[in-house]
């Protein structure tokens, strides 16, 4: 397509600004050429001509065809990374549809450059040229931009640039009269440049003074390393002490930091902790208001037509999540809040052994745990302490003891035996607080597998071990083969006599029931013949001094005297039997579970040979515990599945004698020892009269 002419002379004209001197240098790199004799075509022609082409040896030889073959690749413009199926919500459809339309532009390089374009208005302005060249060339522009502008036809390009160089106010001529702005070059440079300070330089240099040397010359003995020795041993000793009381320092502050960020971080939560438990209670007391009635007011009209009959009322189910695979392998009750029991969670499949929890109820919340303490090991048994009931005494299946604080924060136990400090081989059974000793140090005593019946004491930071009594098969044997091949017994439970401190009973895997002193550790005091099974419980009564009950998987529950080898009552639940407990108010009620879900409430009182209660209170699961609430006329009974159910004894499983008109009713334990005194001495009396 012809260019018109008009274009032709701007473009010159246009250089002619751009480069004033460019005319002038074309000329002079000629004529520098032709007087140098410099021939580029001829020379390049030799230099290729000289050089041979070498082949690589791994390169394709490719015939003829494969040479002249045509490849065409074709190029586009869309981007082979852009995603082909975008939707997009049409809010007029209602509904994703896919669009056609794809952005291919993609971005490789982004540089923002400070070159300006030398005739623009501000390169103009940054030369420093004057305001009237700069109007000049504003209104210069303009009018080139005119096409309706007639043109003359021009043949000479050299009669052009002159008529251009005077058209231009700003060409080279009008210029000569006018001093031009020194520039470092044809584009926008400007240098600068800046020198940092160099910090200066400082030296330092130290001297020690050498160690003092002093010659020492002595003679040795037997007697100077002996106590070189002693004396060394006594500062290592100190030395442990002094880490040990460092050690605890630093676990202390660090507990107390620990505790100040925890405090700080848990502020708000702790503000309405207890509001918040508060609420709980109320929202759960609404919630289960019935079981809260018939728990304070309710009681059972229709004893009255059972004759001596009675029944149990289901109250609470207590129940956590996270022990739903685990057994309830101990109840316990608090003294001081009759409204608070804790439950010990293991297993009795000791092949599958895991994991154990230690959790605290309340009657006033049943829907969540007061407490919850995980353990690594099966929880075994556990006992309260009766004056200070924040403290928790818990046996485990690996042989460990523990003590618990409830008033201490976290989830460990404050103590705890291990090896070094003489812990159980074997599954501990039971474990049972005693009175504090003449240091006014708390201690308890636990029985295991192992055969041991071992005291522990709290002193400072660590359980204190005494080995009170070791269990053996031989102790009433008088054959010495026999006592050769003897082995030590494994005890199961134990109970300390209520009144007499010392006096002590041991119940074993064989079936037999020692009773012990803790002042006689060679041999026993007595050994009852009891069960034909391991002896799963054995309790002193809370009233009468000479009575206790022992119960056995042999199915059977036994009621002794401890002055007589023979047991006083013998009954038979058809099934085996878990736990036995006496009643805290009477000292002729107690109960019993089975494995077959059923409850057992005997009064001895009223009838010596058959239950005067007896309900299955679960179908498919095994009981394993049961407890009487200290104050409340309530019962507590958990099973295989994790579960603990509450339930209230009617008026007659707690009804007192009746007294003929005009008596007052009496009062205080000597009532109840009379009850007992008055069943055991119908079951003496014909012994005596045999005598």
């Amino acid at each position: 397509m012809p260019m018109p002419k008009n274009n032709v002379r701007k473009a010159s004209t246009v250089q002619k600004v751009t480069l004033p001197g460019a005319k002038s240098t074309k000329a002079a790199c000629k004529k520098k050429d032709e007087e140098e004799g410099v021939d580029t075509g001829d020379g390049w022609d030799e230099w290729s001509h000289g050089k041979t082409l070498i082949k690589p040896p791994e390169q394709l030889e490719l015939t003829e065809a494969e040479l002249k073959e045509e490849i065409t690749r074709i190029l586009t413009a869309n981007n082979p990374h852009a995603p082909q199926n975008i939707c997009r919500y049409s809010f007029k459809e209602r509904s994703y549809k896919p669009t056609s339309v794809v952005d291919q532009m993609t971005v490789h390089f982004v540089m923002e450059g400070s070159l300006v374009y030398q005739d623009s208005n501000e390169a103009r302005r940054l030369e420093g040229l004057p305001e009237e060249t700069v109007k000049a060339s504003t209104e210069a522009h303009p009018d080139e931009e005119k096409p309706d502008t007639p043109v003359t036809p021009v043949e000479d390009e050299g009669e052009a640039e002159e008529a251009g160089e005077e058209d231009r106010p700003d060409s080279a001529a009008s210029k000569a009269d006018k001093k031009e702005p020194k520039v470092t070059n044809q584009f926008n440079f400007s240098e600068r440049a800046s020198q940092t300070l160099n910090n200066p330089l400082r030296e330092r240099s130290c001297q020690t003074e050498p160690p003092p040397r002093c010659i020492f010359s002595a003679t040795a003995n037997q007697w100077e390393i002996y106590d070189a020795y002693v004396a060394e041993l006594q500062i290592q000793e100190k030395n442990k002490e002094k880490q040990k009381t460092i050690q605890l320092k630093k676990d202390g502050d660090k507990s107390k930091k620990k505790m100040m960020l925890t405090e700080a971080q848990n502020d708000d939560i702790n503000k309405v902790g207890k509001v918040s438990k508060i609420f709980e209670r109320m929202v759960n007391q609404n919630t289960f208001d019935d079981i809260a009635q018939d728990f304070k007011y309710f009681e059972d009209a229709s004893d009255e037509s059972r004759g001596q009959q009675g029944t149990i009322l289901p109250l609470w189910k207590f129940q956590y999540d996270k022990t739903k695979k685990l057994s309830v392998t101990a109840l316990c009750w608090n003294k001081k809040y009759p409204d608070l029991f804790s439950v010990g969670l293991g297993s009795y499949n000791f092949t599958k052994q895991g994991r154990g929890m230690l959790v605290f109820y309340s009657l006033r919340n049943s829907a969540f745990p007061e407490y919850i303490y995980p353990t690594s090991s099966s929880v075994l048994c556990l006992d309260i302490h009766k004056q200070h009931s924040y403290l928790v005494a818990v046996g485990f299946y690996d042989g460990c003891v523990a003590v618990y604080n409830l008033k201490e924060e976290g989830q460990e136990p404050v103590y705890k035996s291990t090896a070094k400090t003489g812990k159980h081989t074997d599954p501990v059974w039971q474990v049972c607080w005693q009175n504090d000793d003449m240091d006014n140090n708390h201690n308890f005593y636990s029985v295991s597998s192992d055969g041991r019946v071992v005291s522990w004491t709290l002193i400072k930071n660590e359980l204190v071990f005494t080995d009170i009594i070791r269990l053996s098969l031989s102790a009433g044997l008088e054959d010495k083969q026999s006592a050769q091949q003897a082995s030590t017994a494994c005890g199961t439970s134990f109970d300390f006599h209520k009144q007499i401190d010392y006096l002590f009973l041991v119940g074993t895997e064989e079936g037999k029931i020692h009773k012990c002193s803790k002042t006689y550790s060679s041999q026993f005091l007595e050994t009852y013949v009891a069960h034909s099974m391991a002896v799963d419980t054995v309790k002193w009564n809370h009233f009468h001094p000479n009575v206790f009950i022992s119960c056995s998987s042999d199915w059977t529950v036994k009621i002794w005297d401890h002055t007589i080898n023979t047991p006083m009552f013998t009954f038979d639940l058809n099934a085996a039997v878990g736990d036995v407990a006496w009643a805290p108010y009477s000292s002729t009620v107690f109960a019993a579970v089975t494995t077959d879900g059923t409850v057992h409430v005997f009064d001895l009182s009223i009838n010596k040979y058959e239950p005067i209660c007896q309900v299955q209170v679960v179908a498919k699961q095994r009981l394993t515990h049961i407890e009487f609430n200290p104050i409340y006329p309530i019962i507590i009974v958990g099973d295989d599945r994790g579960y603990v159910t509450s339930y209230k004894l009617s008026p007659n499983l707690r009804k007192k004698q009746k007294m003929k008109k005009g008596q007052e009713q009496p009062k205080g334990p000597e009532v109840e020892v009379s009850k007992m005194e008055k069943l055991l001495s119908l079951l003496r009396e014909p012994e005596q009269n045999t005598v």
